[in-house]
Order: structure tokens, then sequence, then C-alpha cells
């Protein structure tokens, strides 16, 4: 199944508009976003427990990164409420699960040999850093190898036009994020390809998820 799988494209989505797939697990669904592979794919994902559902024991060969966006999800390690970032690195096995019913955004088999231990953060506690404009504040994710980022636009916020290298990936959280090519209200998903150019920017503030310089394969 390939779904958005070239990676020399922009993809705009919102994944409000999207169908909820069924996964091979009875009470877990799925809204893809790109997807190359079948049922072990690398893939992007929003993924929803229903109370009381879980997965079997599977290993993540080539890693995943979770964000809880809502509920409550876990795995014999512990129990992750919305606002937790995981990345269980490439290699790791875990049978989750989730009490009382989560919504998460998944990236899967994108990771490789720089990240090694697994990494658990609390956003709702970890602390932001003043980023490379006024109004504009960070949050490091992953501290192994190059990573993912939390960003937080401050209203009437404004970024000066930029290149990415190896692409770049927006999830937005909370708010609007904008640029010159559109407004992208929360839900919505943006993958810029390779040394594509945006001047980005928010009016009314918002909280996104960033992933830069790994669309190049």
């Amino acid at each position: 199944m390939n779904i958005n799988a070239d990676y020399s494209q922009k993809v705009v989505i919102n994944y409000h508009d999207l169908p909820w797939v069924a996964s091979p697990e009875l009470g877990v669904k799925r809204r893809i976003l790109d997807r190359l592979g079948d049922e072990v794919a690398k893939a992007t994902s929003i993924v929803r427990y229903q109370p009381g559902s879980k997965f079997a024991t599977h290993t993540h060969e080539f890693g995943e990164e979770i964000l809880v966006l809502d509920g409550i999800f876990s795995d014999e390690t512990g129990d992750y409420p919305a606002g937790t970032y995981i990345m269980n690195p490439p290699g790791s096995s875990h049978a989750p699960f989730s009490q009382s019913g989560c919504t998460l955004f998944v990236k899967l088999r994108h990771l490789g040999p720089d990240q090694v231990e697994r990494e658990i953060i609390d956003t709702k506690t970890a602390p932001w850093h003043q980023g490379m404009v006024p109004g504009l504040t960070v949050m490091p994710l992953m501290q192994q190898g190059s990573g993912s980022t939390l960003v937080r636009w401050a209203p009437k916020t404004y970024f000066n036009p930029h290149k990415h290298y190896g692409g770049e990936e927006i999830f937005v959280i909370d708010g609007v994020f904008e640029d010159e090519h559109g407004r992208y209200p929360a839900g919505s998903w943006i993958r810029s390809p390779h040394m594509s150019l945006h001047q980005p920017f928010s009016k009314e503030g918002c909280t996104i998820f960033v992933k830069t310089g790994h669309l190049l394969d």
C-alpha cells in the first residue's frame, strides 16, 4: 500500500478529513497520512485506540515516534498521558494498549543508527527555549542525532524565508500555522520536499511538531 509515498511531492492534509482505517487489532484504527509498504510499512498516521484495545508484542526494526494527542497510551513500561513524546529506537519491542482510549500521532520505520536509547518527554512540563526570532520558542524532542522538535508561535510571529535540506514535515497541534502558500489549522499535516522554500508565520499563534532532513530517500 503506497499513500503519498513520493517524497519529492508536497502534501497538505488535515487528518480530520480522512477516513478511519481498521488495523489488524480490534479497536485500533488509523488515519493514514503517508505510507510506503503493507502492514509493515514506513508510515505516518493518526492512530486511535478505543478503551480496552491493545496490540500484540511487536518489534520496530527501524524505530517509532509517538506523540500522545489525547487520552492515556500505555505499554508494559508505563502509562503516558496526552502531551507525552516517545521515541522507541530501532530494534525495540513493546506491547501497547490503552485502558481509557487515546489518539496518537505516530511515525514508523524512519529512524537510524544514531537513535539507540528510548526517549520519553512530558511536553507539558519540559522547558521551552528561545527560538531564532522573537515570539518563537522551541522544545527539542529527540536528543540522539537529528530529530524532532515542538515549536510554539506566539500570535503575530514571523520567520525568515528559508529552504529545508532533506525536506520538512509539520503537524499542527493547536492554533493556526501559516505561510505564503496557505493557512493550516489544528490537525493539518504538511510535508514539503527537499530544498523547498517558504516563509512561515502565525497571526493567531500555534504549536507545531516539526521534523526536518529525513525526506531524502
